[in-house]
């Protein structure tokens, strides 16, 4: 999932018209001559997120200058050092000049300017907004000033309660709420918001991007697991002491350090605090401090003993015969060596065989050989493949990409049950005699015209032999959380549209399993992929339902409990669930991308062992 840099630029429009309309909470609409002169930035600020003077011309507005951005949405930030006694209102303020700014850092600065609030992300986002002033007319009064000094953000400064409730006058929005900084986390960054602030040395909880970002904790203690991260365990434990950390300085001048999940960021890291679409509240740093590599090592997993099966799962990241040749052989030599060779292995995001190119190309053999042969190259097994392509850009991901689930399976120690041909719109389904169960079609997906999997993957059943005793795996990947509102929302709790359809898919694998074991009570089944969900939530409950199903990264400890790692919160996305029949078995959630600057996909694969 994408972050920052630059990824913003103007104040939208549709914004403004919604301001002038009084939509968000606590706007005016105003008439053009309206003006408050002198009017200070705690003034324009307020005591709650929405400016009490938004669309009103002020004058007069003088303040430090306290950092620059050239870049993305570009403009300056100025900061009174004449504070007011209230500690709801900030004493920052972001100028948004749209062209590269002119002034400097410790220019002493008179704006006069219209009062705006942008909505990173636009208003269907249901991010909160940032406070500036728009179309600015600045004079510089003097230059070479000190710059106020930075408000710490200190373990014991962050509440540890995280937002309040939304007010349901407002639709569950907390806009219109004064703020309550001493109480809640989010009241507190966002009463610094456009204040010069600092942290001192401080843990990386999530891994530099691709877009010069990394993700720190002020809170080394907070729901930590021994790798260095912030484990995301439930939906009211989003761990305040998290901050996104960006530069400043132009990555063509000075290149964003490199960091890895438990490394330090050193000494001091300092600048404004901002608000943005891809993490909320975001240090800006005119400061930055330097990382310490604390050596991070990718996990490597036990090998099976030889009358185990092991089954993985693995998100490959949109797959496809153009990606480079070096991304086949980290992803290959992954599954032999940090994997070792499952014997089953479902892939997830695998792409036709020209990937992107919109054409109407569903095939994948050529991806999947390319990777195949790849595993052989890095010493592993000439794994044979089974899959059933979709229909085309009827599965949702990236336009004519075609993703799909396929399974691997080394036939030296699995062999797979092929029973009736199938195509992308047939169904497979349960049958069976003498309480035993099978598939009416293998590999066969379930279900296909359930409007659930509509823009989705369907789920890909297959029914394998191992020692003479029948494995049922289903391959998934369910609907992704994009249209969700993000943890920072003025929503609070945050509008979860996509859980929606996941519950459905749920519902519809669950019943598929149901059938299964109603026919063998005993049977040995794995629901297995990226499920795009918590093990915590509705989705995980509906597999579940009936006892049918058990979520094996449930038997980690819970700072365990992650595969994925988005705004430094590690989280479960990707899953392995195992029916009763499974009764004794070992999972393991194999670190070796998500905590890493450097990925090969951003999932982490998983894998369980166990004897049928």
């Amino acid at each position: 999932m994408p972050s920052s840099i630059p990824r913003s630029a103007a104040v939208s429009a549709v914004v403004a018209a919604a301001l002038a309309a009084g939509l968000l909470a606590g706007s005016t609409s105003a008439a053009a001559d309206d003006s408050a002169t002198g009017t200070r930035v705690h003034d324009i600020q307020g005591t709650t997120r929405v400016s009490p003077l938004v669309g009103k011309q002020v004058a007069g507005v003088t303040g430090i200058v306290t950092g620059v951005r050239t870049y993305g949405s570009r403009g300056f930030w100025i900061q009174d050092p004449e504070a007011d006694a209230n500690p709801a209102t900030s004493e920052g303020l972001f100028v948004f000049t749209s062209s590269v700014p002119t002034v400097a850092v410790g220019d002493a600065v008179s704006v006069n300017g219209t009062v705006t609030e942008y909505v990173p992300g636009g208003l269907n986002s249901g991010n909160q907004s940032l406070t500036q002033l728009s179309k600015p007319v600045i004079t510089v009064v003097s230059k070479g000033n000190a710059v106020p000094a930075p408000v710490t953000i200190a373990p014991w400064s962050v509440p540890d309660e995280y937002t309040p409730e939304g007010d349901p006058a407002a639709g569950g929005s907390i806009n219109g709420l004064t703020l309550d900084p001493e109480t809640y986390a989010l009241d507190y960054y966002e009463s610094l918001e456009g204040t010069n602030v600092r942290v001192g040395t401080s843990r990386v909880v999530g891994a530099t991007d691709p877009y010069s970002e990394l993700w720190v904790t002020v809170k080394p203690w907070e729901n930590r697991n021994w790798r260095g991260g912030t484990v995301y365990g439930s939906y009211e434990s989003q761990n305040t002491g998290r901050l996104q950390i960006q530069s400043l300085t132009p990555i063509a001048q000075q290149p964003f350090p490199k960091a890895n999940v438990g490394d330090w960021l050193k000494g001091t890291t300092e600048g404004p605090l901002d608000f943005n679409q891809f993490g909320g509240y975001t240090l800006t740093a005119r400061t930055l401090g330097t990382v310490e590599d604390k050596g991070l090592e990718r996990e490597t997993t036990d090998k099976q003993h030889k009358n185990e099966l092991a089954v993985a799962t693995y998100n490959v990241e949109n797959l496809d015969p153009t990606d480079p040749q070096e991304k086949f052989d980290a992803l290959a030599k992954a599954v032999v060596d940090n994997l070792a060779a499952p014997d089953i292995l479902a892939l997830e995001e695998i792409q036709d065989n020209n990937g992107a190119k919109n054409d109407g190309t569903v095939a994948a053999d050529q991806t999947v050989k390319k990777f195949t042969d790849a595993i052989v190259a890095a010493g592993g097994p000439a794994y044979e493949w089974r899959s059933v392509d979709p229909q085309n850009n009827k599965d949702g991901g990236e336009p004519g990409g075609n993703i799909r689930q396929v399974f691997l399976f080394n036939p030296e120690r699995v062999s797979f049950t092929d029973r009736a041909a199938t195509d992308e719109t047939s169904a497979t389904a349960v049958t069976g005699s003498k309480g035993r169960a099978a598939l009416t079609v293998s590999p066969g997906r379930i279900d296909p015209a359930n409007t659930a999997w509509d823009s989705s993957r369907k789920p890909l059943a297959g029914e394998f032999v191992f020692r003479g005793r029948t494995v049922f795996v289903i391959a998934n990947h369910f609907g992704s959380k994009g249209g969700d509102e993000s943890i920072v929302s003025h929503h609070q709790p945050p509008n979860r549209s996509s859980e929606a359809k996941r519950l459905l898919q749920a519902q519809a694998v669950n019943a598929f399993v149901k059938d299964i074991v109603a026919l063998e009570k005993q049977a040995d089944v794995l629901v297995v992929g990226d499920i795009n969900d918590f093990e915590f939530s509705g989705t995980t409950e509906a597999l579940t339902d009936g006892d049918v199903l058990y979520p094996a990264v449930k038997s980690l400890p819970r700072s365990e409990r992650y595969s994925y790692v988005y705004q430094g919160n590690s989280q479960v996305l990707d899953q392995i669930l195992t029916s009763p029949g499974v009764r004794h078995f070992e999972y393991d959630s194999v670190h070796i991308n998500a905590e890493f600057a450097d990925q090969d996909s951003d999932h982490d694969p998983q894998v369980v062992r166990f004897r049928p």
